[in-house]
């Protein structure tokens, strides 16, 4: 008997598991919209939800049980400051996942997360800035 019926293994270790949903939930919060397989998508909503929810409870203990699942310091400042603001009034619900046909190599369904009333200008924008930046210190 499965009581909970937890979460998805996703043919994984749990610590695979554990570093694999960190890191994602660094390119949500960072990017605001994602592309992975169905499964991962679902399953990863659970926790960028979770992870919006402290951002907007933003006492020092939630920073620091974000930081402490995150470990990204320019995410968990995103998260408290740009996320919490944009969805202090909505009270849930704050990702989607919308199906993205499937994946050439193996036929895995694809699907994208993103955030609702996302910044289409957030994804990508760190690798802008650092293109331009190598570009003006290659002209020096």
């Amino acid at each position: 008997m499965r009581h909970g019926n937890g979460l998805r293994k996703l043919n994984r270790t749990s610590s695979h598991r554990k570093a694999m949903f960190s890191n994602m939930a660094v390119a949500i919060l960072t990017h605001e919209q994602i592309k992975t397989t169905l499964p991962k998508a679902k399953e990863m909503r659970r926790i960028a939800d979770k992870m919006i929810s402290l951002g907007k409870r933003g006492d020092l203990h939630a920073r620091r049980q974000a930081f402490s699942y995150l470990r990204d310091d320019a995410a968990v400042k995103k998260l408290f400051s740009v996320l919490a603001e944009r969805y202090k009034e909505r009270p849930g619900g704050y990702t989607r996942v919308l199906k993205a046909g499937f994946r050439h190599g193996d036929c895995a369904p694809m699907a994208y997360l993103e955030l609702v009333d996302r910044d289409p200008e957030a994804k990508g924008a760190a690798d802008k800035a650092r293109v331009a930046a190598e570009a003006a210190a290659a002209e020096d």
